[in-house]
C-alpha cells in the first residue's frame, strides 16, 4: 500500500502520540522523515529520534522520543493544516466590508421612494 502524504502521516502520528502522552512513537522511516525529524529536534519540538533496522521487515523504523516539560506539559500544543490558496473563507453578511460598487446596485431590502 502506498502512502499519498508521508509528511501528514508522520505529523499525525506525532500529534496523536503527544495527545496520548506517549514517550515515543514509531513509524516506517524514509530520508524525508529523518530530515523532518532532524528539523523538529533542532527546533526543540522533540527530544530526539533513532533509526533502526527491523528484523524480518523491509526498510528501517524511525522512533521519535517526544518532549515534555518537567511537569509533564506538552511541548507541541497544537498543529493544524493551513488552508490551500484556493480556500474560500466565508463571512457573515454583517461582517463583510461594504464597497461603493455594491451600494450602487438596487437592493430588494431597501425601500424605494
Amino acid at each position: 500500500m502506498t502512502m499519498t502524504d508521508p509528511i501528514a502521516d508522520m505529523l499525525t502520528r506525532i500529534r496523536n502520540a503527544n495527545s496520548a502522552m506517549f514517550d515515543t512513537v514509531k513509524m516506517p522511516s524514509s530520508k524525508l522523515k529523518e530530515n523532518l525529524a532532524k528539523v523538529l529536534e533542532r527546533e526543540g519540538f522533540i527530544a530526539g529520534f533513532t533509526v533502526s533496522k527491523v528484523d524480518g521487515k523491509p526498510g528501517n523504523q524511525l522512533e521519535i522520543a517526544l518532549k515534555y516539560s518537567e511537569d509533564r506539559k506538552k511541548t507541541i500544543i497544537a498543529s493544524s493544516a493551513s488552508p490551500s490558496p484556493d480556500f474560500a473563507s466565508t463571512r457573515s453578511p454583517t461582517r463583510c466590508p461594504r464597497s461603493s460598487a455594491a451600494s450602487a446596485w438596487p437592493s430588494s431590502r431597501r425601500a424605494t421612494a
